[in-house]
């Protein structure tokens, strides 16, 4: 019988203010198996870890639980403060008695009676932990990054610099994304294509870089540190051999390639939604309906031109929120980069032809960022830019002119201006192939494509799948600072992987009893991580360790309860249900 301490925390009054602690401290030190308890008010506080450290030593406690917050938030806290006096950390556990004790409850006597409840239930579980050793697992320093745009660029280099060897994987024939196709950036103009030819140049002469145009991954498998990538790339045919085409149609091949990877930074970029699918705003029908990255080759070309007629245009008409904040028929969500764009745009145009008149629709307007909402004043007041608050109902040709019905919401009255060209700012939607990406990376994504983090405000740069790393607007729209800033973060998350001399993975994982096992295949088909395959002649299921992440769908689905859990038995499970109902 193991000697267990329970130490219940007051957690200030987050805690103690609906939960009686000094009596639950009280009736657990009569539970069986429970050799020492007592209360204090902070135990994660350094005080309160060395009272529990203090209580090991002095009590020869080898069990321990602590019942306070969530796990998420201090388990790994409390097993360094026990591993540090000896105790094997995962004969530690925490009794949530907080999110799903005091929080919840507005009684004070029910709080404290399942307030102890809680904690007896962990007490047997900790009766039959396994003192268990972490997993070793040895790192592959060696990064992919999928995506040759600014993100892509970015993340190469800052691994890179940092001394490693990068495989970045472009699906066009060269590299940029869409930062190729602007003219210049807001909010000093700088020329884009300047800017990014220099990144592009480092990233291309980096000698730990290998540049892959005309590529994509084709399959996926692995784990972190140790991930095996196939990457199927077009041959060139400049630098192809003879035996490298098709005999038959003498057409190029693809050839694929695998790699050895420990990390992946998956930086895809957007695409705009397409002009087609705005049929009321002329997209698709009307020549001179462009959208966003159409207008800025014209500006990289340093001059405006109707694509109609080779005219230049003197009254433009910019349409923000074409396909986006539309949550009945397109888009629902802000696509973020277009009040700007669009303030960019009319300033541009502005200045090539001063006697040209702007006009930009416009629901409301969001800057959020340092200068953002001077700039738009800018081109309000010194530019003359007429913003129109109101949405634009109906766009068609007349006489040479493109038509634009709207209304003024702000005076109520409607509004009809012969423009000479429409703008649209278009909703930015996910790359092409973002979703089929992210089933082989086995990464989340969301309804509308986008790559999903872990966590948007304390992991969102990662994803769900360890170690793999979002950058830009592969996870949501979003400008050329704050791509540069995440695909940064993201390698700074790679290069915190890489300096770990190895790797640690938790050993609270699966395991088969092979007398048991009948090889049926279903903690196979069950397991979302592929953490499971067939021995190939013993036929019975095994566990890749390094793939498991502990969340017992292979329990569930085996019929010969041949699948366990480490820490996490059933017998552990039956006891912890009779410690819950005494």
């Amino acid at each position: 019988m193991r000697k267990i301490g329970v130490f219940v925390c007051h957690c200030g009054l987050n805690i103690a203010a609906t939960v009686d602690v000094e009596r639950v401290a009280e009736e657990i030190r009569q539970y069986p198996g429970v050799a020492y308890a007592v209360d204090y008010k902070y135990m994660c506080s350094d005080p309160g870890q060395s009272l529990i450290k203090e209580a090991i030593q002095k009590e020869g406690l080898d069990g321990v639980v602590v019942a306070a917050c969530s796990p998420s938030m201090h388990e790994a806290t409390f097993r360094r403060a026990v591993a540090s006096v000896g105790l094997n950390p995962y004969l530690c556990e925490m009794a949530n008695i907080r999110e799903q004790c005091s929080w919840v409850h507005q009684d004070r006597e029910s709080a404290t009676r399942k307030a102890v409840a809680i904690i007896s239930s962990l007490v047997e579980k900790v009766k039959l932990n396994e003192p268990l050793e972490p997993l070793i697992l040895p790192i592959t320093r060696r990064a992919l990054v999928i995506g040759g745009g600014i993100a892509g660029l970015t993340a190469a280099l800052d691994i890179a610099e940092a001394g490693y060897p990068v495989i970045l994987v472009e699906r066009k024939p060269v590299l940029g994304g869409k930062m190729r196709e602007l003219s210049g950036l807001y909010l000093n103009f700088d020329a884009a294509p300047d800017l990014l030819a220099q990144r592009i140049e480092a990233v291309e002469k980096h000698p730990l870089i290998t540049v892959l145009t005309e590529a994509e991954v084709e399959e996926v498998s692995g784990y972190v540190g140790n991930f095996s990538v196939k990457i199927r790339k077009l041959v060139d045919w400049e630098t192809g051999k003879l035996e490298d085409y098709s005999p038959t149609t003498n057409l190029p091949i693809y050839q694929s390639t695998t790699y050895d990877i420990g990390a992946i930074v998956v930086a895809t970029g957007y695409e705009l939604y397409p002009l087609s699918k705005l049929g009321e705003y002329g997209g698709g029908r009307i020549p001179d309906v462009v959208d966003g990255l159409q207008f800025e080759r014209m500006l990289a070309a340093g001059k405006i031109r109707r694509p109609s007629d080779g005219k230049i245009p003197r009254e433009i008409v910019w349409v923000q929120c074409a396909g986006s904040r539309d949550p009945e028929l397109r888009m629902p969500y802000c696509s973020k980069i277009c009040c700007m764009y669009v303030a960019k745009q009319a300033i541009a145009f502005k200045r090539l032809m001063p006697g040209g008149q702007a006009y930009v629709f416009y629901i409301d307007i969001r800057t959020a960022g340092k200068g953002y909402e001077e700039f738009v004043r800018q081109a309000m007041e010194e530019y003359d830019v007429l913003y129109l608050r109101g949405k634009v109902s109906k766009v068609f040709q007349e006489d040479g002119k493109v038509i634009v019905w709207g209304v003024d919401t702000l005076t109520g009255k409607p509004l009809e201006i012969a423009a000479d060209l429409v703008v649209l700012a278009t909703a930015a939607v996910p790359s092409q192939g973002a979703k089929e990406l992210a089933q082989r990376l086995r990464i989340a994504s969301d309804e509308h494509g986008f790559f999903s983090e872990a966590h948007p405000k304390l992991r969102p740069v990662e994803s769900l799948t360890a170690g793999i790393y979002l950058a830009g607007a592969a996870q949501f729209p979003k400008d050329i600072p704050e791509t540069v800033a995440q695909a940064s973060a993201a390698a700074a998350k790679v290069l915190s992987l890489f300096s770990q001399r190895e790797m640690i993975h938790e050993p609270t994982v699966a395991y088969v009893i092979e007398e048991l096992c009948s090889g049926c295949g279903l903690c196979v088909e069950a397991c979302p991580y592929e953490a499971r395959s067939l021995h190939p002649w013993k036929g019975i299921a095994t566990v890749n360790e390094a793939l498991c992440q502990g969340c017992g769908a292979c329990v569930v689905a085996c019929p010969n309860k041949a699948s366990r859990m480490r820490n996490f038995t059933t017998d552990q499970v039956l006891a912890m249900l009779e410690g819950v109902t005494g």
